[in-house]
């Protein structure tokens, strides 16, 4: 008989723990790109036909947000794909609540967008992971993705 009466206020002591938990879980989760810089999105396979051209090539890019406070100086970060493809940001500041966008191929840096400078795609189509690397070689963020599709249109948000 005790262990019946134990029963209930056991449950009821387990679901108040677990509901505590789930409450204190759930800002944790979402703390993960509340400040700092991190990934937007990708758009990792641009609409049109891949043929290296220009405008194909730009029409592939990562979105890096700062979602912090304060501007952030780039000079020495790296955006890197699964193959070792590796951007390096020279001197380059992002503000506070800005995005700068690093396109595939060629063209001339601008506020809010950089250029890799490449003449072939760096994104896979088929899946890929970009990381963004602190220039002390830590892991500052990633975004994986799978298969390019109709209903993803190659694009990912990263948030």
């Amino acid at each position: 008989m005790r262990i019946r009466t134990a029963a209930p206020i056991a449950l009821a002591a387990a679901t108040a723990l677990a509901g505590s938990l789930l409450a204190t879980a759930a800002p944790a989760s979402a703390a993960a790109h509340q400040g700092g810089l991190h990934f937007g999105a990708v758009q990792f396979d641009g609409p049109g036909k891949d043929d290296r051209s220009k405008k194909s090539l730009n029409a592939e890019w990562v979105n890096i947000h700062n979602n912090s406070k304060k501007k952030v100086q780039l000079k020495g970060f790296k955006v890197k794909d699964n193959t070792g493809y590796t951007y390096t940001f020279g001197s380059y500041t992002i503000g506070a609540g800005k995005t700068v966008k690093v396109r595939t191929g060629k063209g001339k840096n601008v506020s809010g967008t950089v250029y890799w400078n490449r003449g072939s795609y760096v994104w896979n189509n088929t899946g890929d992971k970009a990381r963004l690397i602190k220039p002390n070689g830590k892991l500052q963020d990633s975004c994986s993705w799978g298969k390019s599709t109709k209903a993803n249109k190659g694009a990912k948000n990263c948030h």
